[in-house]
Order: structure tokens, then C-alpha cells, then sequence
């Protein structure tokens, strides 16, 4: 039976657990729900007939830090569809994916940065990279690209790997949590600055009803 520390304990940890939203945006066809899933489950599912977008939650630890990650998968129907934009506003962090096999993929992301504001986290990922007999995008391509965007750049393959795909999920929470701490630190800086301002003006008005010598 857990005792009521034990079970305060629980909770203090539950109601600090940081939360980070991700938005997962591609063209049809690149693998977003097969790194989605893969990263979720380890589990490589090929196949999918997603009609939606679908959300997922899952919780795990980054750099020892338990995150709960809520992924919203996008559903686009064509090339020409870029995700909604309550989706965007929603997220906390866009992973941006292309297939590596696929140069209308790598068109496609370049329109969809173009719909995302240009302080949202990003991540930059060239799906299928175990298919380079069929590779239409180079290395350097997606690497000038990530330069353009400001954003860290892989190629992975969600059908063969499993750490560099989770990889690509923490690297976007490190990236949503850095931009979280230094808003909260600006915002305190502020805030001191603020109460700074104040104290100075107290006390020249204390110092100027003091008493003078004769």
C-alpha cells in the first residue's frame, strides 16, 4: 500500500512533467506516420491509410528529463495541401519531413516553412535514407536547406532505425524547451528590470525627506 508521501510524490512529479507539441508536416508519402509510430512504439509499420490527422501521447525521458510528447501526424491529401494553420499555432515545434527518394517532397517542405512562423523550432528530416539506389534529394541539398531554415538537418530511415529516429524527436524537444527558457528568462529580466526601476525611485524620494543639517 503507498503511503500518502508516496503518493504526493507521485503527484508533485506528474504536475511537473514538461509537455512539448509537436506537429509532424510532409507531403503524402514520406513516412511521417512510420517515424511517428516508430519513435512511439520502436515498432516499423510500412503501410498506412491514415484519412485524418491523427494525435498521438507519449511519454519519455530527454536528457534524463521526462517529457510527455503530444505529436499531432498531418494528413495531408496532396502536394498542393499545406497543413491548417491552427495545427501550426498549436505546436510547440514542427518537425519537417521529405523523402530523400522524392524531390516533390523536398518542394513541398520548402512551401510549408513558408507557412510557419519564423520563431517556431524546427527540425529538418530526410526520410528513406536505406533507399539511396532510388535517391532523388542529395545530402547537401537537405544540409543547405537546414541552413536556410536555421534548423538542425538528418537523414534517417524509420523502415531501419530506431535511436537516430528518436533522435530527431529529442533534438526538436531540446530545441522547444531552449526556446521556453530563454522567453522565461527574458521575461524575469524584464520583471527585475522593472522592479529596479522602482526601488531606485523610492529611495530618492526616502533620501529627499530626510532631514537636512544645519
Amino acid at each position: 500500500m503507498m503511503t500518502s508521501n508516496a503518493i504526493r510524490g507521485i503527484r508533485r512529479k506528474k504536475s511537473s512533467l514538461s509537455e512539448v507539441k509537436v506537429v509532424v508536416v510532409g507531403a503524402p508519402g514520406v513516412g511521417k506516420s512510420a517515424l511517428t509510430v516508430r519513435f512511439l512504439t520502436r515498432r516499423y509499420i510500412g503501410e498506412y491509410d491514415h484519412q485524418a490527422e491523427t494525435r498521438y501521447k507519449h511519454e519519455v525521458l530527454v536528457d534524463g528529463e521526462p517529457i510527455l510528447f503530444e505529436i499531432l501526424d498531418s494528413c495531408p491529401k496532396s502536394d498542393d495541401e499545406l497543413p491548417a494553420t491552427d495545427s501550426l499555432n498549436w505546436a510547440d515545434g514542427c518537425l519537417l519531413v521529405y523523402a530523400i527518394t522524392d524531390r516533390r517532397s523536398f518542394n513541398y517542405v520548402r512551401r510549408a516553412r513558408q507557412a510557419l512562423t519564423s520563431d517556431l523550432p524546427l527540425v529538418l528530416v530526410g526520410n528513406k535514407a536505406d533507399m539511396v539506389h532510388l535517391r532523388q534529394v542529395s545530402t547537401e541539398e537537405g544540409e543547405i536547406l537546414a541552413k536556410d531554415f536555421e534548423c538542425s538537418f538528418s537523414e534517417v530511415a524509420a523502415a531501419e532505425q530506431v535511436t537516430q529516429v528518436g533522435e530527431v524527436f529529442h533534438e526538436l524537444c531540446r530545441e522547444v524547451l531552449s526556446v521556453r527558457r530563454k522567453n522565461k528568462q527574458s521575461l524575469l529580466d524584464r520583471m527585475l528590470g522593472s522592479k529596479a526601476s522602482v526601488k531606485v525611485y523610492c529611495r530618492g524620494k526616502s533620501d529627499s525627506a530626510l532631514p537636512k543639517d544645519n
